[in-house]
């Protein structure tokens, strides 16, 4: 199967470009930039999953800052990249267009439109994979008639939609697909070590905080298990310093059980960490007005995180906080499963399929009281084996490609 893939890769770096880039990893990377004499040799060993891909990365941001803005440069961007796809079709022989369609945003909608009218005519079978939400929705609360129809005549009955979720479904059925598949994300490992090193260290932290809520004296032995600061439940906000990523009601929340546990003369007490980067400035400074005064104590920003320091942060940190507005899937959550982070998130979008049935660290939408309470909870949780397991059996990179490549071979 020859797949021709129209879509960007980090940076910048979000959910979407990421899973992205994990899937030509998986498959084998861009056919067009192997060398015909490593293709020789490689064989048919060379086309992990028999999917050949020919990438298109159609990138018109830079920035997060800049995604979603119009400018006309973006739009001589994708008739280019558009050409490119069209050249592949007939150079390779590559029949499929996969595309990452936009939620229901005007401007990147624009390129959708732009894109499946080129495109879509030189290619026997269109799969459209959903990373975003709320299309659906927009068109029927909020777009214009014209709107309507672009989108119905540019994206309608393609051959197959791929959703992350149920959730996700919505947006799909809108445009009438030939057939749907829900496959949801997965991320390489980010932690094999859980069970012999991190583990460990989780349950000397709470038996530590159940001994001092109780009124009972450490042992120095446990003490030295539990690391620094064992009476402090470090909980971790990590992904876009945005509103509707739930910024806000995480550190009201957060400071308002720091609160609550001083009043109940509790001897634990709670510190959020906010790590990634802020794409408005007006919300930046909101965050540090917030920051000043109580939250000087409460609330601390580590700034955009990768690599190694994000993995010492996800391990370092007894909790998850993550009260966003709406997710189609919510990467950060299956992050945080994988190091079996007690989590505290919204009851909206996909979030409550990804998390364990019947979780009980959900709440509602723009609750920081719920937020709070759910934390001072957390405190003396322990769901970290049920929830790494969670992250093994549903939520690996192997898991997502395998039923990835099933889902593909729907059009094959």
């Amino acid at each position: 199967m020859k797949l021709l893939v129209f879509a960007h890769t980090p940076p910048p770096h979000h959910g979407q470009s990421y899973m992205v880039q994990l899937m030509l990893q998986g498959m084998g990377g861009d056919r067009r930039k192997i060398r015909p004499r490593e293709l020789a040799e490689q064989g048919a060993s060379g086309v992990p999953h028999s999917i050949e891909c020919y990438h298109v990365n159609s990138r018109v941001s830079k920035k997060l800052e800049d995604i979603g803005g119009f400018r006309f440069s973006k739009l001589l961007l994708i008739v280019g990249y558009c050409l490119q796809a069209i050249w592949c079709r007939f150079r390779y022989g590559v029949e499929n267009f996969y595309y990452v369609p936009a939620p229901g945003k005007s401007s990147a909608l624009y390129r959708d439109w732009l894109v499946l009218l080129l495109c879509r005519p030189f290619f026997k079978r269109v799969i459209l994979h959903w990373h975003a939400s709320g299309l659906a929705k927009w068109l029927e609360t909020t777009a214009m008639m014209r709107s309507r129809v672009l989108t119905y005549f540019a994206a309608r009955q393609v051959d197959l939609s791929i959703v992350l979720s149920n959730y996700g479904r919505a947006d799909a059925d809108k445009l009438y697909p030939l057939r749907v598949a829900v496959v949801g994300n997965g991320i390489p490992d980010p932690c094999p070590d859980f069970m012999p090193r991190v583990l460990p260290r989780r349950r000397a932290r709470l038996e530590v905080r159940r001994l001092l809520i109780g009124g009972r004296g450490v042992p120095p032995e446990l003490a030295a298990s539990a690391g620094p600061e064992p009476e402090v439940f470090k909980v971790l906000f990590l992904g876009h310093c945005t509103r509707d990523k739930g910024l806000f009601e995480a550190v009201q929340g957060a400071l308002l059980a720091r609160r609550k546990l001083t009043e109940q003369r509790s001897p634990i007490s709670l510190r959020l960490v906010v790590a990634g980067q802020f794409v408005h400035a007006g919300e930046e400074a909101e965050f540090q007005q917030l920051c000043q005064g109580e939250g000087r104590e409460g609330v601390s920003y580590a700034g955009f995180v990768s690599g190694e320091t994000k993995r010492r942060w996800l391990e370092d940190a007894d909790g998850f906080c993550f009260p966003s507005y709406i997710e189609s899937f919510g990467l950060v959550l299956v992050e945080a499963m994988a190091f079996g982070l007690p989590i505290v998130a919204t009851s909206c979008g996909a979030m409550p399929e990804v998390l364990p049935p019947g979780y009980s660290g959900l709440v509602a939408v723009r609750d920081a009281g719920q937020v709070a309470d759910a934390l001072i909870q957390l405190t003396t949780a322990a769901p970290f084996e049920d929830l790494r397991s969670r992250f093994e059996t549903r939520f690996t990179v192997e898991k997502h490609l395998a039923n990835l490549v099933e889902a593909l071979r729907l059009v094959d």
